[in-house]
């Protein structure tokens, strides 16, 4: 009978007892249920919560076909025209098999409690210092390797199953359809990016940061959203905001949010609510196209519920990143770069397993 891989959160869990080997049982997974998931962590486990969170979480959608100009709105439509023109990535398009990115990241984590930020003298956590390295074969097959902290997270996607591997838990599938890496989406893939929002809704105007932005939503659907949930751990919603320059058409800012409810047998449900946004800028030109080469990203996790004493619970995560060297159709990257870890293998074909890694996922 084939082993059965344990879940993996999407929300921050203190896994300092996870099995170093892989195997971690079933039981951890109830027993984090029933501690009620507490955000009282300890030093040596939040560099694990800021990579379980930060280090490679999915984008809410899958890259989606380009949708005929009757299908989006003009609005929407004009906006997507501005970013492709504006990054000038339709030159892109039959040319780019490939593309490599390395960068350098450093996280840190502030706890919250009840609303009141605890100031840094007081905050357990320092910031992190680390670096990363990402292969992706257009469309859907990508590969990212992170460290950070003397940890490597690995994560990747064969077109079909998308995964996640660390020294603390071994490989995990996602469950849901494949969906792009965010960090791809955070303005090194502007193909991607067009394609992701090619059926986005639009929102309207609002100024990000001193900047008047066009706004375009993208939501997963009832189907999706189900696929991401099982009977104890229902993903309620997803939705992602994209911020377009009005001047300069490129995306400036991403934020995404979505809702867990948490319950097992006998309890009380848990919500959870997860709020990421990312600054983007510093683009220049990479063969004529614009990249962008550094951003902030900001992380606030809301846990509520009627049965908790302590009542509401945030912890504020955050991360800055910058890229070092993005090429384009380099050599000897092929299909064999993305074949999944041996470990998927042993999983039973029915089992659907969770990589809700906000995470989002």
């Amino acid at each position: 009978m084939s082993t059965r891989l344990a879940p993996l959160s999407e929300e921050p869990v203190n896994e300092e007892e996870a099995n170093i080997n892989g195997s971690k049982k079933m039981h951890s997974w109830k027993k984090w249920i029933k501690t009620q998931f507490s955000l009282v962590f300890t030093k040596k486990s939040d560099l694990r919560i800021l990579l379980s969170v930060l280090g490679c979480p999915l984008f809410p959608v899958p890259v989606h076909p380009k949708l005929s100009s009757n299908q989006v709105s003009s609005s929407a439509e004009y906006i997507i025209q501005h970013f492709t023109a504006a990054t000038g990535c339709r030159k892109l398009e039959g040319r780019v098999k490939n593309i490599y990115v390395t960068g350098k990241v450093t996280m840190a984590m502030v706890d919250e409690l009840g609303g009141s930020i605890v100031s840094a003298a007081g905050a357990a956590t320092v910031s992190q210092r680390g670096c990363f390295v990402m292969w992706q074969m257009v469309p859907d097959k990508w590969l990212i390797e992170l460290v950070v902290g003397g940890h490597k997270v690995v994560a990747g996607s064969d077109g079909s199953v998308a995964w996640r591997h660390t020294p603390w838990i071994s490989a995990h599938a996602a469950k849901g359809g494949v969906r792009p890496l965010r960090r791809a989406i955070q303005g090194l893939d502007p193909m991607a990016i067009s394609a992701v929002f090619s059926i986005a809704q639009y929102m309207g105007e609002k100024e990000m940061s001193g900047v008047d932005c066009f706004v375009l939503k993208l939501s997963a659907d009832q189907r999706d959203l189900a696929d991401r949930s099982d009977n104890t751990a229902e993903m309620i919603k997803h939705v992602m905001f994209g911020y377009f320059s009005q001047r300069s058409g490129l995306l400036v800012y991403l934020e995404d949010s979505y809702l867990n409810r948490i319950q097992s047998p006998g309890m009380y449900p848990t919500y959870w609510e997860t709020i990421m946004a990312t600054k983007i800028e510093d683009y220049r030109a990479v063969d004529g196209v614009m990249i962008a080469h550094a951003g902030q990203s900001s992380v606030i996790i809301t846990r509520f519920g009627d049965n908790l004493k302590a009542g509401l619970t945030m912890t504020r995560m955050e991360e800055s990143w910058t890229i070092d060297d993005i090429a384009f159709n380099v050599p000897g990257l092929s299909m064999d770069c993305f074949i999944p870890p041996k470990e998927l293998e042993k999983q039973h074909p029915d089992e659907k397993l969770d990589w809700r890694l906000p995470l989002h996922q």
